[in-house]
Formats: structure tokens, C-alpha cells, sequence
């Protein structure tokens, strides 16, 4: 018998599963909602059978009902899908640890000793060779959270719920689910309560009365329904008048949690006379993420387990929360009014903070039997940061713990280390307010935490945030250390990065400059930090496309790393990697491929194949050999550094969108306009989530959704995306910045495209003037820009001035990029097109003169 590899038996596409195979909690009763599950079975199939890939999307306002019609739709269409997996998709994160599940499910063997990204690479991938799975997505907080999936799974259905009603992409159709109608609404109440047996005329009324009182709202409904079901001896009208003695009393909000609020006090009140033990759960859980919160973090020490499971049972059958037997979830809603101080006075109204007295004490614990904090795979710590992240993100004013801050601390720090930095926010935010309570606005740890906070801010891409706070910090350091302070200069230094990172390079560049002359005179012309800001300085330089001034000081830089670090130091093998991009950027790859290749076989030897740095080298030599024209080396490195940046530093970190970015860009390169679109516009969504509309990389990528449009011939799409991308790019980078100028000059080819030559010619013209300005006579973007406007020039039939700028064009792109560069075989064509061109114009116009003169008679001889 022939036995078959391990590794093919866990290979994605050789992985099967039976019909059927799911995750879903177990059917919920759901009376109603007919027509929006055959609206959303439409939405869903919309194509008919040569549709592959549908999405859709539920919204609504909390306790709408949007999960149950989800997992209502579910259930009824199990057999039509092989696999059908529910999705905690409350943040990026939580959608990764789904998958991971997903993984355990299908390779257990293997998925228990692989590592957390390698599980959520297995998932895609395996989502990726098989068709016919539905995935759902429950409580989307954003909807670009849903870009890597939605924009790069194709082979089945796409479902999701969320309180958010815009920033849903194209391709997905939405559902706004509203509040039940009053039949159905009175129809569910009536089942919850009576069951199977039917209720009087009048029993009927008094259940269409309260549930108008309800607002229709599901949620009430239900859990005014387990109320009653619970309690037989009050009727439905003394209910409804208990409710009515309550509006006065609970807490402010929207319409949906003062209706909640009247449903709560109720039902709180028969749970604290016979379950009080179950009210404490209730509190806790309130203060902890509502997904998947385990019994244990439940039990406070000494705690019978038993008397917990009894508690949970007791908020389940009124239907406060969801139970599974070891975990429980609640309402986002009941959360929100669990957590409002109510409007009593009285030991009532401390109940909800002991509540969360009771979910620190309880993490904390939890954290102290931990074997190694230090352990960035922990399944604990991964199952703890949600919480912690919660905890964080709910303080109450004035409430402080120092221990509690020492755990946000470490969680932020894992969370960094993972590439989730934007999700640290909230537990900075926490740090920095207990740091300012405890030590004072200007201690040193207060600004460190300042300080770490605006990094979030800026990671995350929230740059209006990000400066002001590096600006005080900055303020706060100068005054408390000085001017020269090691520690000022660094706030100095990370000011300018947030300045250039917005583009802001006039007022990067100036401090940036200033910081290096203080580092110089204070830490001496070779310390670290010095070379550092050296670095920077060049970096700054070229990003404002100044490369005279921007490769001396990396070539400098670079010798002195090597004389005073090493030839194989880190930071060294930066300034390498620098100089080597800087090279590519001037288009000298003649030196440029060398010293990535070196470089990269240097990082992967001293920092490992997956480190950040060795993903940004393999990266940066993938671009050198596309724009060397060599596709066949590019497209698969390209391909496995994208695979190896989603799976070290996760699907939304700044180096993974680029490397996204990148392989599209190659696959356009390629003409597979069919994986390149998808990709762009999946990575344009999450580059506007993570670094805000006008970040430039943001920028980069619309620019190059816009040339995947035109080269796809959609200029409907391509030219209003063009245009706008060059508003802003004048407005952030300046009006003769590299990337303005390529907006330029992508615009213009656009107008010419569309027979618009009275825009193109102008445009490319005085473009061009600004490219030999700026980059020089000789740079591959002049010769691109000179090539375009020659091209434009023929398509108006001026060929006396086409022809010679083509000739001029090609003798430069031969002598500089050589004769079989790319950039010299499209010249070359185009001359040899122009010329054919002006030789059919010629033949025209003899023509047209001969028949204009008529036929000439021969003279008569003497």
C-alpha cells in the first residue's frame, strides 16, 4: 500500500471536508425575517451559477437581530455549502484566530505545533483551492477589516453583520435589516412566552401592545420573552406596566439601549433575588471582550466551578447571554448598559463597578499563573489581550490601577512585536493616564508613554493625533531635560519621521537637519544616534526626490556604520540597503541588484528569513529586477515575501499593504490585469483604514489602481481616480515631489487615451520640464516622460516634432539602460510606429495633391 506524505496530506488543496462541516452556535428561534432571507439568498447567488464569488452584508442597529438572521440563513442553507465558518470579527485579530480554528478543525496534527500565522496562512490558502464555503463575519467593526479576505478569497460566499451602514466596497451588496414587523414581533413574543400553545385574543393584544412598547426592537423582545417564560405568574400587561415605572430611571442613550435598560432593570431584579450570584457574572463579563469570555476567567478564587456553570445557565435561559458549556458571549448592547452607571442612587449603582473590580482582578490573576510572559506564542496571552485591550478601552474617569497598567504595558508591547501596533492604542491611552496620575505630567516614564503613544497613533495612520502629541512631548522634554538631551533629540527625530510620514517634508527635512547638527556636536560625528540621524536625513532627502545630496550622505553614512559597528551590524546592513534603493531610485541598477543581493543574503544570515528587515531587502530587490524588466525573477519573490510579511507581521501592517501593493504592480507588469485589480482594490481600502486618505503610500496605491484601470481601458474609472490622487499629492507632497510629478504624467496619458489631446500635450510638456529639473536629463522617468509626450505628439499627427524626440529618447535609454531594457524596446517600437506614421501621412498627401492637379496631357512637339 502506498502511504502518502505528511506533507501532502496536510497540503491545502489536497484537504477535504464532508458537507456540511461547520462551526455555527446552534439554531436560535428567529419568526419572521422571510423576506429579508430570501433578499439575502439573492444577494448571495445574484450571479447565477457563473458567479463563484458573491458577498453581502447585514446592518443595523444593535439588537436588530443581524447575527440571528445570519445564523438563520445559515442553518436553513447548510447542505449548499461544503464548509460554513463563523467569524468573530469584532477586530483584525479576532478574524485571524477564527481562522486558526478553522485550521485546528481541518489538520489538527499539524496545526498544534505550527504557529499562529502559519495557521491563518493554511486557512486562506485552503479557502483558496476549494469552492462552495460560506464564511460569516459577526459584529464587523470596520468594514476594511474584511479587504484580505473578501478581496482575495473567490471561490465561495462572503457574509457579514455589523452596525456600520457605509464603508462596505463595491462588490458588496448590503442589507439594512430594521426593526421587526409588529405581526412578527407580537408572533415571536408570543412563542417565546407561550410556546406551543396558542394565546388568547386578549393575551394577543397585551403582547402587541408591549412589544410597540419595545420598539419592535429583537433583542427586547427576546429577552422580555425569556422573562416571562421564566416567571408564569406575571402576566404580559404586568410586565409592560412594570417597564413604564422604569423609563424614568435607566440609563441615557440611544433609543435601542434605553429600551434594553427597561428590559434589564426588570429582569435584573427577579435575577438578584433568586440567582444573585448570577448578576456578579452578569457585571463581570460587562468589562471583558463579549466574545468567547471562558468560565474560569468567570470564577473568582474560591468559587465553586459548579456554582458558575449554574450562574451562566441562569443568564442564558433568560437570554442575557449566550452559553457553550466553558464559554459565554454577550450582547455588544447589554454590554453598554451593564457598563452605564444607572440613574438610582443607592448600593445599586456600584454594582456595575464591582463588576469591573472583579474582571481586573480576575485577568490579573490570570496573568500571574502565566509560566512566561515572555512568550509571544502563549495561547494565554492571546486569549487574555482581548480582554486586557477591553478593559483598557472602557476606564472609567478616574479609575486607576498600577498593576493593571503594568499588564497593558506587556500587552502592548506582544501586540507591537505581532505588527498590531494600531491596536495598542487604547492600552497606552490607559498607561498614559495612569502614568500621569502616579507620576506626574513630566516624569521621564510619562513622556516615554507619550511618546509610545503617538508612535500608535502614527502607526495606525492617525497622523492628526500623532503630531500634536509628538509636538508636546517634544515641548515637555525640552523644557524638563533641555535642548541637547539624549532623549529630546530622539523626540526631535521621531517628530520629523511623523512630518515626513505625512509628507510634510518642508518641515521634515529643516528638522531633521537641525537634530543631526545637535547629535554631531553633542554625541560626536560617529555615535549610533548620530549615524541615525544621518540615515534619516538621506532617507528625507529622497523622499523629496533630491538624490544629489540624498547618496553622498547615505554612501558616508554607510562607511562609517562599517568602520565603527561592522560590516554585518544591523544598522549597517540598513545604510547597505539604503544606498542599494537609493542606487534604483537615480536608475543606476547597474549597482543598484549587487548590493540588494548582498545585502539580503547579509540580513538573512545575521537576522533570519523572516525578519522585518530581510522582508523589506527581498522586497526592494524584487523591485530592482521588475524595473530591469525581469519578470520571471521578480513575480515569485514578490509572491513569497507577501506570503512571509502576512504571516510574521500580519495582513494589515504598513510592510505587508506595500508588499500587497508591490505583486500587484508586478502582475500589471505582467498583463494579469485580473489578479492585479482585486489586489489594488482590496489594498487601497485597508491602506485608508490603517494610514488615513492622504498618507502618501495611500496615495501610491490609488495612483496605481488608477494604471491598472487604464490599462485595463477602464478609463471611466482611471481618469477622476488620476485626478484626484494629483490634487493630492500637490497639496501633501509639494508641486514638484517625484510622485506629483507621475500623477502628472499618468494624467496626462489618460486625456491622450481618451482623444482629450488638448489636455494631454500642455500637461506633458510642462511636465517634463519639471522631471529634467528635478531627477535630471538622463533618469528613466525623464526618458518615460520625454517618450509620452513624443507619442502624444504623434497622436495629434505632429510628427516633425515626434519623430526626433523619439530618435533623441531611444539614443539615451540605449546608452543609459541599455539596448534590451524594456523602456528602449517600447521606444524603439514607438519610432518605428511614428515613422511608418509620417511615411502613410506623406503617401496621403501625394495622393490628395495628384488628384487635385488632374492628368497632366504630354506638351506637342514642334
Amino acid at each position: 500500500m502506498h502511504v502518502l506524505p505528511a506533507e501532502v496530506l496536510r497540503a491545502p488543496d489536497k484537504v477535504t471536508v464532508a458537507p456540511g462541516t461547520s462551526n455555527l452556535p446552534p439554531a436560535t428561534l428567529c419568526l419572521g425575517r422571510g423576506e429579508e432571507l430570501s433578499q439575502l439568498r439573492r444577494i448571495l447567488t445574484g450571479g447565477g451559477e457563473g458567479a463563484v464569488t458573491q458577498g453581502g452584508a447585514v446592518h443595523g442597529l444593535g439588537g436588530i437581530g443581524k447575527s440571528t438572521l445570519a445564523l438563520r440563513y445559515a442553518h436553513r442553507h447548510r447542505g449548499d455549502y461544503i464548509l460554513i465558518w463563523w467569524i468573530n470579527a469584532a477586530s483584525p485579530d479576532e478574524i485571524e484566530t477564527s481562522l486558526t480554528e478553522l485550521t485546528k478543525a481541518l489538520v489538527p496534527d499539524w496545526a498544534a505545533s505550527a504557529g499562529r500565522g502559519a495557521q491563518v496562512s493554511w486557512a486562506k490558502q485552503w479557502l483558496s483551492w476549494h469552492r462552495g464555503w460560506l464564511l460569516i463575519y459577526d459584529n464587523v467593526e470596520d468594514p476594511a477589516d474584511l479587504a484580505p479576505y473578501i478581496g482575495a478569497l473567490h471561490q465561495g460566499h462572503h457574509l457579514a453583520t455589523s452596525r456600520r451602514t457605509t464603508g462596505w466596497p463595491d462588490s458588496a451588496t448590503t442589507l439594512s435589516l430594521g426593526n421587526l414587523d409588529p405581526d412578527d414581533a407580537t408572533a415571536l413574543l408570543c412563542r417565546l412566552v407561550f410556546k406551543n400553545t396558542p394565546p388568547t385574543p386578549r393575551q394577543k393584544l397585551h403582547a402587541r401592545v408591549l412589544v410597540a412598547d419595545l420598539g419592535c426592537l429583537p433583542l427586547a423582545v427576546k429577552q422580555a420573552g425569556a422573562y416571562l417564560a421564566q416567571n408564569r405568574g406575571v402576566s404580559l400587561d404586568a410586565y409592560r406596566r412594570r417597564l413604564g415605572a422604569k423609563l424614568a430611571r435607566t440609563a441615557h442613550g440611544i433609543d435601542a439601549e434605553r429600551t434594553i435598560a427597561r428590559v434589564w432593570n426588570v429582569t435584573l431584579q427577579t435575577l438578584e433575588a433568586q440567582h444573585p450570584l448570577a448578576v456578579e457574572v452578569l457585571h463581570t463579563a460587562a468589562w471583558l471582550a463579549p466574545d468567547d469570555i471562558t468560565h474560569t476567567l468567570l470564577t473568582p478564587s474560591g468559587t465553586d466551578p459548579d456554582d458558575i456553570a449554574e450562574a451562566t445557565g441562569a443568564l442564558a435561559a433568560y437570554s442575557m447571554v449566550t452559553d457553550t458549556g466553558s464559554t459565554l458571549s454577550i450582547h455588544r448592547l447589554v454590554q453598554t448598559v451593564l457598563r452605564t452607571p444607572p440613574g438610582t442612587v443607592g448600593t445599586h449603582s456600584l454594582r456595575h463597578l464591582d463588576g469591573r473590580v472583579r474582571a481586573e482582578q480576575s485577568v490579573l490573576h490570570h496573568l500571574a499563573l502565566l509560566p512566561d510572559q515572555g512568550n509571544t506564542t502563549n495561547n494565554q496571552w492571546d486569549t487574555l489581550t482581548p480582554h486586557l485591550v477591553t478593559l483598557a478601552a472602557t476606564t472609567p474617569p478616574g479609575h486607576h490601577s498600577t498593576s493593571l497598567a503594568d499588564a497593558y504595558a506587556t500587552a502592548a508591547n506582544r501586540l507591537h512585536e505581532r505588527g498590531h501596533t494600531a491596536r495598542t492604542i487604547p492600552l497606552y491611552e490607559a498607561i498614559l493616564a495612569q502614568r500621569e496620575h502616579t507620576l506626574g505630567d513630566t516624569h521621564p516614564h510619562t513622556l516615554l508613554t507619550r511618546n509610545n503613544l503617538a508612535a500608535a497613533f502614527e502607526s495606525a495612520g492617525d497622523l492628526r493625533r500623532a503630531i500634536p502629541l509628538y509636538e508636546a512631548t517634544l515641548a515637555q522634554r525640552e523644557h524638563t531635560l533641555g535642548d541637547t538631551h539624549p532623549r529630546t533629540l530622539i523626540s526631535r527625530n521621531s517628530l520629523a519621521g511623523a512630518y515626513e510620514s505625512a509628507g510634510d517634508l518642508r518641515r521634515a527635512i529643516p528638522l531633521y537637519e537641525a537634530t543631526l547638527a545637535q547629535r554631531e556636536q553633542t554625541l560626536g560625528d560617529t555615535h549610533p544616534d548620530t549615524l541615525t540621524s544621518r540615515n534619516d536625513l538621506a532617507y528625507s532627502y529622497e523622499s523629496a526626490g533630491d538624490l544629489e545630496r540624498a547618496i553622498p550622505l547615505y554612501e558616508a553614512t554607510l562607511a562609517q556604520r562599517e568602520q565603527t559597528l561592522g560590516d554585518t551590524h544591523p544598522d549597517t546592513l540598513t545604510s547597505r540597503n539604503n544606498l542599494a534603493y537609493a542606487y534604483h531610485s537615480a536608475g543606476d541598477l547597474e549597482r543598484a541588484i549587487p548590493l540588494l543581493e548582498a545585502t539580503l543574503a547579509q540580513r538573512e544570515q545575521v537576522l533570519g528569513d523572516t525578519h522585518l528587515h530581510t522582508l523589506s531587502t527581498r522586497n526592494n530587490l524584487a523591485g530592482a529586477y521588475l524595473a530591469g524588466g525581469d519578470l520571471e525573477r521578480a513575480t515569485p519573490i514578490y509572491e513569497a515575501t507577501l506570503a512571509q510579511s502576512e504571516q510574521v507581521l500580519g495582513d494589515t501592517h504598513p510592510y505587508t499593504l506595500a508588499s500587497r501593493n508591490n505583486l500587484a504592480n508586478a502582475y500589471r507588469s505582467a498583463g494579469d490585469l485580473e489578479q492585479a485589480i482585486p489586489l489594488l482594490e482590496a489594498t487601497l481600502a485597508q491602506c485608508e483604514q490603517v494610514l488615513g486618505d492622504t498618507h502618501p503610500d495611500t496615495l501610491t496605491t490609488r495612483n496605481n489602481l488608477a494604471v491598472t484601470y487604464a490599462s485595463a481601458g477602464h478609463l471611466e474609472r482611471a481618469t477622476p481616480l488620476y485626478e484626484a490622487t494629483l490634487a493630492q499629492r500637490e497639496q501633501v507632497l509639494g508641486d514638484t515631489h517625484p510622485d506629483t510629478l507621475t500623477s502628472r504624467n499618468n494624467l496626462a496619458n489618460a486625456y491622450r487615451s481618451a482623444g482629450d489631446l488638448e489636455q494631454a500635450i500642455p500637461l506633458l510638456e510642462a511636465t517634463l520640464a519639471q522631471y529634467e529639473q528635478v531627477l535630471g536629463d538622463t533618469h528613466p522617468e525623464t526618458f518615460t516622460s520625454r517618450n509620452n509626450l513624443a507619442v502624444t505628439y504623434a497622436s495629434a499627427g505632429d510628427m516633425e516634432r515626434a519623430i526626433p524626440l523619439l530618435e533623441a529618447t531611444l539614443a539615451q535609454c540605449a546608452q543609459v539602460l541599455g539596448e534590451a531594457h524594456p523602456n528602449t524596446l517600447t521606444c524603439r517600437k514607438n519610432l518605428a510606429d511614428a515613422r511608418q506614421a509620417a511615411k502613410a501621412i506623406q503617401q496621403r498627401r501625394a495622393t490628395t495633391t495628384a488628384t487635385a492637379a488632374g492628368p497632366q496631357q504630354p506638351s506637342a512637339a514642334d
